[in-house]
């Protein structure tokens, strides 16, 4: 029988309810999550900025009372304390807690304009999720870990230049496509597992994993990771299926040998446990 996360997954892009997702992940950390009560509250966020909005609002107005709203009002900020608390990625405490990390407050920030009405669309840049606002024939660019910022061409390629592991060849406009529900959620899952698995939570981790793959199940790295968090937990078989699946959907890369070797490696630990 399929879990509410499978049926969610068989929708198209376009219909999946990403804050109602987020919290149908946030339920494997709080199993008596009320899906229901965390989505009328985001509603109320949509009709409290609706209330203090005009019909003819332009961009600018809508943007700084939507900020005013969700960040001055409401009080959500970036937790540049705590970063990987896991907290600032699962969206109830998200909301109950006003703090997060960039993608969960992009969540809040997204589907409350989209019940406005708003042509708002995430974007994956790296390092850094941001907001997308289309209006016309441009966009906006905005953080909303900083309080929904405008951020300009000059500003984003400024932050393109911090990051050592960005590839040259990506465009600006490349990084600024919009993101798919579902690349967004595999984001928010991959968070979690990260902090899952530094912390040796491996089940955590595992279930993290899991989903990412329903997601996205052609991901060769995330058999690769899924395989790691198995050998961790002593469940050699699994880890196995696992590295052989990443061989399989990436033969010739860096890791690849050494996957390779913790095939081996696996396989003579299973000979002397038999």
């Amino acid at each position: 029988m399929k879990d509410e996360f499978d049926l969610l997954l068989a929708l198209d892009d376009s219909e999946i309810d990403l804050a109602e997702a987020a919290l149908i992940i946030a339920r494997d950390e709080y199993p008596e999550l009320s899906v229901t009560n965390y989505l009328e509250k985001i509603d109320q966020f949509a009709i409290d900025v609706a209330a203090r909005l005009e019909q003819d609002s332009d961009a600018e107005t809508i943007i700084s009372t939507l900020n005013d709203y969700l960040f001055d009002e409401q009080g959500f900020s970036g937790n540049m304390d705590n970063y990987y608390d896991p907290r600032n990625s699962l969206l109830n405490d998200v909301i109950d807690r006003r703090s997060g990390i960039p993608i969960s407050l992009s969540i809040i920030y997204l589907e409350t304009g989209r019940r406005l009405g708003l042509d708002l669309e995430g974007v994956c840049f790296p390092g850094h999720f941001l907001v997308r606002f289309n209006v016309g024939q441009g966009s906006i660019i905005l953080d909303p870990f900083f309080g929904g910022v405008s951020l300009s061409e000059d500003e984003l390629e400024f932050r393109l230049s911090r990051l050592a592991d960005h590839d040259p060849y990506e465009t600006l406009e490349e990084l600024l496509a919009p993101a798919s529900n579902k690349s967004i959620l595999e984001r928010v899952l991959r968070n979690l597992r990260g902090i899952y698995m530094q912390n040796a939570t491996h089940e955590k981790a595992l279930n993290a994993s899991n989903k990412i793959l329903s997601l996205m199940p052609e991901n060769a790295r995330e058999y690769r990771l899924r395989g790691s968090i198995y050998q961790a937990m002593d469940c050699y078989s699994l880890a196995l299926a696992d590295f052989r699946r990443y061989l399989k959907l990436e033969p010739e890369t860096e890791e690849s040998e050494r996957v390779r070797g913790d095939i081996i490696r696996l396989q003579s630990a299973l000979q002397h446990l038999h």
